[in-house]
């Protein structure tokens, strides 16, 4: 679809962009996701490539998992991408005018909190929007969930069963 088609198209809709870094993206991230989802007219929910994480999973495979969690919901208005670079610039290509972003503690608060301000100096037509993690997903990580992992302990509360599967197998290898 060409510029100016996509611009019309989406002139009026409530568009935001949800990036995750997370290896493995857990049941909180997918929270977040579902409940942006019910607030927006569309959600690009997509696995941003960061080179200072540790990522257990490639890049299709964490967009393969972020799809898990849509196709759970049943969500008809995400869409699973990955992009690598300034999420903002990806957020303008879709006509975006929000970029979510997930709260869990004080310390997250303070990192996207320079981020916006980061952002909002590439384009300041573009808001963050800041959505807090449900109580019992606050202290979930996907660190939390690999450590487990590792350990042997179950993580199915932390990720649908299909992930926590890919989790134990590619620990295994």
């Amino acid at each position: 679809m060409n510029d100016i088609m996509r611009n019309e198209k989406n002139k009026n809709k409530k568009i935001i962009v949800y990036p995750i870094s997370a290896s493995p993206p857990t049941w909180g991230h997918a929270d977040i996701m579902m409940r942006a989802a019910h607030k927006f007219d569309h959600v690009y929910w997509v696995a941003a490539i960061n080179a200072q994480k540790k990522q257990l999973f490639t890049d299709v495979e964490r967009t393969q998992m972020m799809q898990s969690y849509v196709d759970y919901y049943k969500l008809e208005n995400v869409t699973v991408d990955s992009h690598d670079g300034a999420v903002i610039r990806y957020a303008n290509n879709y006509d975006a005018k929000f970029l979510l972003r997930g709260l869990r503690n004080t310390s997250d608060f303070q990192k996207e909190l320079e981020l916006a301000a980061g952002n909002r100096g590439i384009d300041k037509n573009i808001e963050t929007i800041c959505m807090f993690s449900k109580p019992h997903f606050a202290t979930i990580s996907s660190s939390l969930v690999r450590e487990l992992a590792q350990l042997d302990e179950r993580i199915d509360q932390y990720v649908l069963p299909s992930i926590a599967s890919q989790i134990i197998k590619k620990l295994k290898t």
